[in-house]
C-alpha cells in the first residue's frame, strides 16, 4: 500500500499501542499467530422471489457432491445462505465452499460444471451473479452441521496510508482475541477475517464474518464490540486512522452449513 512521507516511528509505536489497549488484559495473555491459508470460494445470486423454493431445491441437490467432498478432505466446509436484509439490486442468495487448498476449491467448482449444477434453471433465472475468492490466515470453528443459524458479515477498507501489517495488527490484537472468547461460551460457531484472493474489489478491502449460533450469539457478538471499545477508549481512534469506515457495510443471512 501507499505511504505517507510524513509517516513516523514514533506514530506508529503509538497506533500500535493504541489498538493493544483495545483489549482487555485477559485477552492478550496467549500469543496469535497466522494459520495455514484457507480458501472460500462464494457465488452470489439474485434469485426472483418466485424462485427461491427451487433455490431450496438445488442446493439440497448437490449435497451429496459437497459430503463426498468433505469426506475425502477436499473440503473442509461448505454451506449456503439467505440474505436476510436486502438490497434493491443486491445479493439474495450465496453458496460457498472453504479448502486448505486452491487445488481442493477449484476441484469442486470444476465438478459443479461438469455436473450441470451451475446451470441448473434456477441459477439461470437469477437476474445478477457474481463470484469472489477469499483467503484467510484467521480463523476457527466447531465442527458440525447446523440449520438456520446466522452469518454476520462486516466488510471493511484500510486507508491507502494504512501500514502494510494493519490486517495483522488489529486481527492479532483486536479481532481474534474477542471472536476466541465468544467461540469458547458458544455464542458463535465460526470465524473467519477474509481478504480476496483473487483481486475484483478494491485492494484494502477485508471481511470479519462470524456465524452465530441464534439471535442471542448476535446480541452477544455486538454486546462485545461494545464493551471492548468502551473498555478501551483508543480503540476507535486507533481503527479510525488505518480503515474508513465511510464505505464500510454489513451483511446479515440465515446460513445452512457442515465443518469438518
Amino acid at each position: 500500500m501507499n505511504r505517507k512521507l510524513g509517516w513516523a516511528l514514533a506514530g506508529l509505536c503509538a497506533l500500535v499501542m493504541a489498538v493493544v489497549a483495545a483489549i482487555p488484559a485477559c485477552a492478550q495473555t496467549s500469543e496469535v499467530k497466522e494459520k495455514p491459508p484457507m480458501y472460500s470460494y462464494i457465488g452470489n445470486w439474485a434469485i426472483p422471489r418466485a424462485q427461491w423454493a427451487e433455490w431450496d431445491k438445488q442446493t439440497a441437490a448437490n449435497q451429496k457432491m459437497m459430503e463426498k467432498a468433505i469426506a475425502d478432505g477436499t473440503i473442509i466446509a461448505y454451506g449456503a445462505d439467505t440474505i436476510l436484509i436486502h438490497e434493491s439490486d443486491g445479493v439474495t442468495h450465496d453458496n460457498w465452499w472453504s479448502s486448505m487448498s486452491m487445488a481442493g476449491l477449484l476441484s469442486v467448482l470444476d465438478q459443479s460444471y461438469k455436473s450441470g449444477s451451475a446451470t441448473a434453471p434456477v441459477l439461470v433465472s437469477a437476474t445478477k451473479h457474481w463470484d469472489n475468492l477469499y483467503v484467510s490466515r484467521y480463523y476457527n470453528w466447531h465442527p458440525g452441521s447446523w440449520t438456520g443459524v446466522y452469518t454476520r458479515v462486516a466488510s471493511y477498507q484500510l486507508k491507502t496510508d494504512a501500514p502494510n501489517d494493519a490486517l495483522d495488527m488489529v486481527s492479532k490484537n483486536l479481532f481474534v482475541p474477542m471472536l476466541e472468547k465468544l467461540l469458547a461460551d458458544g455464542a458463535i460457531r465460526e470465524y473467519e477475517i477474509d481478504t480476496q484472493a483473487i483481486h475484483t474489489d478494491t485492494p484494502g478491502m477485508f471481511l470479519v464474518v462470524i456465524i452465530a449460533a441464534d439471535g442471542a450469539g448476535l446480541d452477544k457478538f455486538n454486546a462485545a464490540v461494545r464493551d471492548n471499545m468502551k473498555s478501551s477508549p483508543l480503540a476507535g481512534p486507533a481503527l479510525g486512522s488505518m480503515v474508513d469506515f465511510s464505505v464500510h457495510r454489513d451483511e446479515l443471512a440465515r446460513t445452512n452449513a457442515t465443518y469438518k
